[in-house]
C-alpha cells in the first residue's frame, strides 16, 4: 500500500459524490444513483486500505461495512438498524440497477439516497 494509492481512492470517492450532486441538478438520476454507490464503495475501500493495508475486490457495500465493523462499533450501528439497512441496500442495488437494468430512478429517491449518505453514512465512516 502506498500513500498515493490511499489518496487516489479517497479523492475518487469524493469526486463521485460531487458528481452525484451535479447529476441530480441536471436531472440525470440514474447516473446520480450510480455515483452515490461508487462514492460509498470507494470510501469504504479507502478506509479499509488505510486501517488494514488492504481491501477485498468486491462491490458489496454491506460486505465492506461488515469488514469495517470489526474495527468500529459505530459501523455496527449502521448495519444493524433496519431503517439504515434499507438505504444501504437501495444504494448497493444501484451498482447493477443504474448500469444494466431497465430501471429508472426518481428524483425523490436519489435525493434521499444522497441525504442519507451525507448525513448518516459519511459521518459514521469518518469516525472509523
Amino acid at each position: 500500500m502506498s500513500l498515493r494509492e490511499v489518496e487516489i481512492l479517497r479523492k475518487r470517492a469524493e469526486d463521485f459524490l460531487e458528481n452525484a450532486e451535479r447529476l441530480i441538478g441536471e436531472g440525470k438520476y440514474d447516473l446520480a444513483a450510480f455515483s452515490i454507490e461508487q462514492y460509498c464503495q470507494l470510501i469504504l475501500k479507502y478506509k479499509l486500505l488505510l486501517k488494514t493495508g488492504t481491501y477485498p475486490r468486491t462491490h458489496s457495500i454491506l460486505g465492506l461495512l461488515r469488514l469495517l465493523s470489526t474495527l468500529s462499533e459505530d459501523v455496527k450501528d449502521i448495519i444493524e438498524d433496519s431503517n439504515k439497512i434499507l438505504y444501504l441496500t437501495k444504494i448497493e442495488d444501484a451498482y447493477i440497477g443504474a448500469r444494466y437494468l431497465p430501471r429508472t430512478y426518481e428524483e425523490i429517491e436519489v435525493r434521499e439516497m444522497l441525504r442519507f449518505v451525507k448525513e448518516v453514512f459519511r459521518r459514521v465512516v469518518e469516525r472509523v
